[in-house]
């Protein structure tokens, strides 16, 4: 009996901070300086497998109000991410390029490090722990 009391309360202890385990996190990102109140932010949430190199993990659309695009991914697992984001100013769904290659809209990645050419992952990347995140990206 006394068995049996023990093996249901561990597992009753496994259920529980298990569920707690899995609610994941949520990452608040704000551009707080987009120029034109067109189009929407388009944000992208990756890890490294895929950053620059596939779709996104999450993906969403961010309004524009007063020059400031928020937006909220929810239940992230624990681990490492980058984030970039576009002003889809044309609302195409897509980053406009000139002919030349450069970007005709403006974009940010995680961490604000804006350097010549396409971002790397590592200076984008960021840790996801136990606590929800609030991140500014910077056109």
């Amino acid at each position: 009996m006394k068995t049996l009391v023990l093996f249901l309360a561990l597992t009753a202890i496994h259920f529980v901070t298990n569920a707690q385990d899995t609610k994941g996190i949520s990452i608040t990102v704000t551009v707080p300086n987009v120029s034109s109140s067109d189009g929407a932010v388009l944000f992208g949430l990756y890890d490294e497998a895929t950053f620059m190199k596939a779709a996104p993990i999450k993906s969403t659309k961010g309004e524009i109000k007063n020059g400031v695009a928020k937006i909220t991914f929810t239940n992230i697992p624990a681990g490492e991410y980058g984030i970039s984001c576009v002003h889809d100013a044309n609302s195409n769904e897509r980053m406009d390029f000139e002919e030349n290659g450069m970007p005709k809209e403006s974009y940010g990645v995680s961490n604000n490090n804006m350097s010549y050419g396409p971002p790397m992952w590592s200076d984008a990347k960021f840790e996801v722990g136990n606590e929800d995140l609030e991140l500014e990206i910077r056109f």
